[in-house]
């Protein structure tokens, strides 16, 4: 009788912070265009709230081409196309089913404006986040040099400002060429974004590396 062959032995998670960072990378990827729905008020300062969810996204990229290079990186922000583009096809096969008559009324009229876009910012979506990230990694990469670990907070801002500022110029303009006004939309918000930048990316991506060498570092 053939003795039936071993099961391979269990693979461990080869990098607990890759995985987990993933994870938290696609969730917030969705999360996104829902939260910008929204604009809020920042002092004398205006922003769409998916900036939020956006900041988050460039500064785990960032933190992942510190702790694993920045192939990994440009993989995780390419990967990123695929629930971006899942959740799109969702939300617009939901838009298309038929409504429960039981449901609150008044979010059958709420829920169409709050999830649906149109073809055009979709679009936009899409491109301005391919770039812009794939810039955000090329930046905070570069500037990265001989020094591995050094000046994390201060690439991670500098690479999140002139993402932000790609980020605004091609989201803006192909949503809204020719529909409206778009300078002083985008300057606004442009502006917005970088005191974001500044003031926010420096502490998250420290804490987002620190965190990760300590998920990585070897358990007894």
């Amino acid at each position: 009788m053939q003795t039936p062959p071993a099961r391979p032995p269990a693979n461990p998670i080869a990098s607990r912070s890759l995985f987990i960072f993933s994870l938290f990378y696609g969730g917030m990827v969705c999360v996104a265009g829902v939260l910008g729905v929204k604009q809020v008020a920042l002092g004398p300062l205006a922003v769409e709230a998916g900036i939020f969810a956006f900041l988050l996204l460039v500064v785990m990229a960032s933190a992942i081409a510190e702790l694993h290079g920045r192939a990994t990186a440009d993989a995780l922000v390419r990967w990123g196309f695929l629930p971006l583009i899942a959740s799109a096809l969702l939300i617009q096969l939901v838009l298309a089913l038929p409504t429960d008559p039981g449901m609150y009324p008044p979010a059958v009229d709420a829920f169409p404006i709050v999830v649906g876009q149109g073809a055009r910012m979709m679009v936009a979506g899409l491109i301005s986040y391919g770039l812009s990230q794939t810039l955000n990694v090329l930046i905070f990469d570069r500037l990265r040099g001989s020094g591995a670990g050094r000046f994390v907070w201060l690439r991670g801002m500098v690479a999140s400002v002139v993402s932000q500022i790609l980020d605004t110029l091609l989201f803006i303009t192909i949503s809204f060429y020719g529909e409206r006004e778009i300078i002083g939309l985008m300057t606004g918000q442009m502006m917005t974004k970088i005191v974001l930048s500044v003031v926010l990316v420096p502490p998250l991506i420290t804490a987002f590396v620190a965190v990760g060498r300590k998920l990585d570092a070897p358990r007894p």
